[in-house]
C-alpha cells in the first residue's frame, strides 16, 4: 500500500514514519512538508520515498491509497477533506480540528467519500487502556459513576509564542493539546456515553507576559517573544454524561512544582488509577480486606498498533474505534468547554 506522510515534524518522525516502515504491507512514497529541508531529511533518513512540498502532488497520484496528516491543527481539516475527496484514506493526527464545526466538515467529507477517516487518538490502541476498558465492560468495577482526569505540569508551556500557543493555528492550548487524549480515554473506556451538560473555565494566565515567563521545560522551544500567546495554559471542567460524571483539571503550566498525569475510574465495586502512558492500579475489597494490585503485562507500542490497524482497516473495511464517527464527540466536548468558559455558563448538549 503506497502511503504519503504530510507533515514531517515531531509526531511524524517519532511515530507515523517508523511505524509505516515497520509495517510490511505499507510503503511510504512521499514525504511532504512546506519546509523543503524537512521532507529532504526524511528521504535521507529513511532511505525511501520522494520529497515534495505540495500535498496535492501526492493526492493526484493514483498509486497513493492512504495519507497520514501530521501538520499543525489549522490545516488538519482542509488537507483531510482534500484527501478524502481525492479518494484517499486518511489518518489525521489529534485533535481532529481546531473547532467542532471543522470536525463536522471532516465527518461530512468522510460520509460522502466512503473512504476511511481515523483520528490519532492513539490511546485507543494502548494495552493498559484496553485492559481497563475490558475490566469495565466485564463489570469488574461495578457502576462507574465518576471519573477524574488530571493532566497537570509545572510550567511546561510548549513553544511559547509559536504554533502551539497561537489560537488561530492550534485552536486552543492545554485542553486541545493534552486534554484531548484524557477525554478520549475516558469516553472509550466508559463506552462512549452521551454527553448531556458541560461547564468549564479555560485560563490564559502564566504565559501572557512572555518575557517574564520562567519555565521548567519547553519541548517545542525556544521561546519566540515576538509571537502570540492567546491560548489556555490551564483548564477545569465538569461533564455530565449518560454514564459517569467526568471531572477535568489540566495545566501546561501551574505554580505547583508537581506533575499529575492520571485518570481515576471510580466504581461501586472497584476503582482504577491509570498512570498516563504507563500501568494502572486496581483497588477493591475482598472478604473484608482492602486490596490493591497492579497487573503486569507486556505493553506493545501503541503507535505501531495504530498504524497497523489503519493499514488493515483499509484492506478489510473494519471500522476502528478511532473512526471520526466515534471520536467526534471529543471535539464537541472540548468545544463546549471553551464555549462554557467564554460565556461563563453551563452548556447543554443533549
Amino acid at each position: 500500500m503506497k502511503v504519503a506522510v504530510i507533515g514531517c515534524g515531531t509526531i511524524a518522525n517519532a511515530a507515523h514514519i517508523p511505524s509505516y516502515m515497520n509495517n510490511e504491507e505499507a510503503e511510504i512514497k512521499y514525504f511532504c512538508d512546506i519546509i523543503p529541508e524537512r521532507a529532504d531529511a526524511a528521504v535521507e533518513k529513511y532511505g525511501c520515498g520522494t520529497a515534495i512540498t505540495d500535498y496535492h502532488e501526492a493526492l493526484n497520484d493514483p498509486e497513493i491509497e492512504a495519507v497520514s496528516v501530521c501538520t499543525p491543527n489549522n490545516v488538519h481539516a482542509q488537507i483531510s477533506i482534500d484527501a478524502l475527496k481525492a479518494g484517499k484514506n486518511v489518518l489525521c493526527e489529534k485533535p481532529a480540528a481546531r473547532t467542532y464545526a471543522e470536525a463536522l466538515e471532516m465527518q461530512k467529507a468522510q460520509h460522502e467519500s466512503g473512504k476511511v477517516l481515523n483520528i490519532g487518538v492513539v490511546n485507543r490502541f494502548n494495552d493498559s487502556v484496553n485492559r481497563i476498558k475490558k475490566y469495565i465492560d466485564d463489570g469488574k468495577l461495578g457502576e462507574v459513576y465518576q471519573v477524574y482526569a488530571s493532566f497537570r505540569a509545572h510550567r511546561q508551556i510548549p513553544g511559547l509564542g509559536g504554533a502551539f500557543t497561537t489560537k488561530a493555528i492550534a485552536g486552543g492550548g492545554a485542553l486541545i493539546d493534552w486534554g484531548v487524549h484524557y477525554l478520549d480515554i475516558v469516553m472509550y473506556c466508559c463506552g462512549d456515553p452521551a454527553v448531556k451538560t458541560v461547564t468549564g473555565e479555560a485560563f490564559c494566565k502564566l504565559g501572557k507576559d512572555m518575557e517574564d515567563y520562567t519555565y521548567s521545560f519547553m519541548w517545542a522551544g525556544p521561546p519566540k517573544y515576538d509571537g502570540v500567546y492567546d491560548v489556555d495554559d490551564s483548564v477545569t471542567a465538569v461533564i455530565r454524561t449518560s454514564g459517569p460524571v467526568i471531572t477535568v483539571n489540566g495545566a501546561w503550566a501551574q505554580n505547583i512544582n508537581e506533575e499529575d498525569r492520571y485518570i481515576d475510574f471510580l466504581g461501586t465495586k472497584a476503582g482504577i488509577r491509570l498512570r498516563y502512558g504507563k500501568d494502572f492500579t486496581l483497588s477493591t475489597t475482598e472478604d473484608g480486606a482492602l486490596v490493591a494490585y497492579t497487573p503486569e503485562f507486556e505493553n506493545t507500542d501503541m503507535f505501531q498498533n495504530e498504524i497497523d490497524a489503519f493499514v488493515r482497516c483499509i484492506k478489510t473495511g473494519e471500522k476502528l474505534p478511532s473512526h471520526i464517527d466515534t471520536v467526534i464527540i471529543t471535539s464537541q466536548m472540548m468545544q463546549a468547554i471553551y464555549d462554557s468558559s467564554e460565556a461563563h455558563k453551563e452548556i447543554t448538549l443533549n
